[in-house]
């Protein structure tokens, strides 16, 4: 089953295991290896991988099925010259850190989102009186 999807995308733990041609135990096992790979998780335990997890499985991979190093020598590559210097500057980079542009917003538009906020805190208050009289009642 090809998925075509950008680069960036996030890949489900099937998608990068059909990729790479391996089981999707392979990756779990290596998971616990090397805490290099953090993929996310999601409902259920199921697993998101990032573009640089892809990466770096990829570049496991590579250690241990085509210059036939153990576990432990790939984890000591690892240490000794980082995932930076072997993968490049851009690995481990945060997906979620955006440049968020400056929102220039007007006077009215402000004063309705603070009139919003002060209902939420209101709301906030009411919630919590209401869930302190049940925690006395029980």
């Amino acid at each position: 089953m090809a998925v075509n999807k950008s680069k960036a995308a996030f890949r489900t733990i099937a998608e990068v295991a059909e990729e790479l041609g391996v089981a999707t135990h392979v990756l779990r096992f290596w998971e616990t290896k090397f805490p290099q790979i953090k993929p996310m998780k999601r409902n259920g335990g199921r697993r998101y991988y990032r573009p640089d997890d892809v990466e770096i499985v990829k570049t496991i991979k590579d250690f241990l099925y085509n210059k036939r190093y153990t576990i432990e020598g790939v984890q000591k590559v690892f240490k000794e010259k980082g995932l930076k210097n072997i993968l490049g500057e851009e690995i481990q980079k945060d997906f979620f850190e955006e440049v968020i542009p400056d929102v220039k917003l007007d006077l009215q538009s402000r004063e309705f989102i603070t009139g919003l906020i002060d209902e939420l805190k209101v709301m906030k208050e009411d919630l919590t009186q209401t869930l302190n009289k049940i925690n006395k009642a029980s």
